[in-house]
């Protein structure tokens, strides 16, 4: 086991939403960490020189050690990659959950039941006041896995979606790690947050469509912005099946990026 302390630098919209920011992606509490405010917040004049409040939070490991001791080592969740599945779909490379129940006997309800107590536990250590709506989705593509989503509703949550949706990603993370620990298997569960990444995907599937328009008219390939491996997987399975069109990834890390060419 690692013996050094997390430490991560963070930045929100105030001091208290970055703080809160933190937390999501350490899987801690307030009362597990060490507070470092590295800059305030401010709004400047008429929107110029406004600047976000940048804080350090540090676990503190007794706390850490005492709270979350796991009864057995816990297996590490895969990273979402290109080989997820699309539409609400960010699953990890494991075998989904099959229609109506898992190899352990449980029901997709029964999962989706103890991962909505999870992610209200990890609110209330949060001080955050959401709704959780929960939905099974079933595939929309042969070979896909049932999707398993919880949706956050309530009044300025934007701070828990983050930049790019980086908060919400780690707080999905988080709910992941505790439920797969706990059944012993990995799940295709999502976290949303007041329909933002529905929205998100029909925006993508949109642009996906009408750039291949323009790559057809004009024949010659477009590349699109840097996206996460979640988004271009929609962009990919939203033209895989395109007459005119195909598309590849390009580039490294946060500036990979997905380009749509003329098919031959």
């Amino acid at each position: 086991m690692n013996d050094q302390a997390q430490s991560i630098q963070v930045s929100g919209s105030d001091v208290e939403a970055a703080i809160k920011a933190g937390l999501v992606q350490l899987g801690l509490t307030r009362d597990e960490v060490e507070v470092e405010i590295i800059q305030e917040s401010s709004r400047g004049v008429l929107g110029i020189g406004s600047r976000e409040a940048i804080v350090r939070l540090t676990e503190i490991r007794p706390a850490r050690e005492e709270a979350l001791r796991p009864e057995s080592p816990v297996e590490p969740v895969a990273r979402e990659a290109e080989t997820m599945t699309p539409v609400f779909v960010e699953a990890e490379t494991a075998p989904p959950v099959d229609a109506g129940t898992t190899p352990r006997g449980r029901t997709e309800e029964e999962i989706l039941a103890m991962a909505s107590d999870v992610l209200a536990d990890l609110l209330t250590r949060m001080e955050v006041e959401a709704t959780i709506e929960t939905q099974v989705v079933k595939p929309r593509n042969t070979g896909d896995g049932t999707t398993l989503v919880l949706d956050l509703r309530g009044n300025d949550l934007g701070f828990l979606i983050g930049r790019k949706g980086e908060t919400m990603a780690a707080l999905q993370h988080v709910v992941r790690l505790i439920v797969n620990k706990e059944i012993q298997q990995r799940v295709n569960l999502l976290v949303d947050i007041g329909g933002y990444k529905a929205r998100r995907e029909s925006a993508l599937r949109k642009l996906a469509l009408r750039v291949a328009d323009q790559v057809t008219r004009r024949h010659r390939r477009i590349a699109l912005e840097p996206m996460s491996p979640y988004e271009r997987r929609i962009i990919h399975m939203t033209l895989r099946n395109h007459p005119t069109v195909t598309t590849e990834s390009i580039g490294e890390r946060d500036g990979r990026k997905v380009t749509i060419l003329p098919k031959s």
